[in-house]
C-alpha cells in the first residue's frame, strides 16, 4: 500500500483533473478557481514533494502543479528530504445529469461520508460512481472538515476538494 506519512509535514489533496494540464488549456479557463486552489496548496508543500495518485493522469496533473510552482517530486524512497505530501484524488462524478456518469442517487452520501474519512471508501461502490480513490488511503483518519479546504465544490458533477493538513 502507501508509506505512512510523517505527522510533522504538511500534507494536500488535489482532484486529477484533466483540464488542469497545459495541452487542454483554451481561451477561457473552465477551472480557474480550482487551478488557483490547487496551485496554492502545492506550493504550501515546499520543494521536495511526495506524490501519490492512483494512475498516470493524476500523476501527470501532479507533476504539471508542482513545476508551476517550482517544486520537485520525491520518488518513493526519498524519506528524509521530504517537505510535503501531495496526494490526488476525488468524489464521485455522478452528482448530477450533466455528470460525466449522470446522476446517482448515492453520490452525494458516498461523498460526504468520504469527506468524513478520505480513506474509508468502499472500492467497489467508489468505481460505481467514478470516484478517484485509489490514493486516498494515505489520508485515512483524516477528515475534509479538520484541513484548510481552498475548494470544495462539484462543477460539471465530479466532487472535487482541495484541502491542506498542517
Amino acid at each position: 500500500m502507501s508509506t505512512p506519512t510523517p505527522a510533522a509535514i504538511p500534507v494536500a489533496l488535489v482532484p486529477g483533473v484533466r483540464a488542469l494540464l497545459p495541452e487542454n488549456a483554451s481561451l477561457t479557463d473552465p477551472v480557474a478557481d480550482l487551478r488557483a486552489a490547487c496551485l496554492t496548496a502545492v506550493a504550501r508543500l515546499g520543494s521536495r514533494v511526495r506524490v501519490h495518485a492512483s494512475d498516470a493522469g493524476g500523476e501527470k496533473v501532479a507533476a504539471v502543479l508542482l513545476a508551476a510552482v517550482g517544486a520537485e517530486s520525491a520518488g518513493a524512497d526519498a524519506a528524509d528530504a521530504v517537505t510535503g505530501v501531495l496526494v490526488v484524488g476525488n468524489g464521485s462524478a455522478k452528482r448530477s445529469e450533466k455528470a460525466p456518469g449522470h446522476l446517482d442517487d448515492r453520490a452525494a452520501g458516498f461523498d460526504a461520508a468520504l469527506a468524513a474519512d478520505l480513506g474509508s471508501a468502499d472500492p467497489a461502490l467508489a468505481a460505481e460512481l467514478w470516484a478517484d480513490t485509489g490514493a486516498l488511503g494515505v489520508l485515512a483518519g483524516r477528515s475534509i472538515a479538520e484541513a484548510d479546504v481552498l475548494y470544495d465544490d462539484d462543477p460539471y458533477g465530479v466532487q472535487y476538494w482541495v484541502a491542506v493538513w498542517g
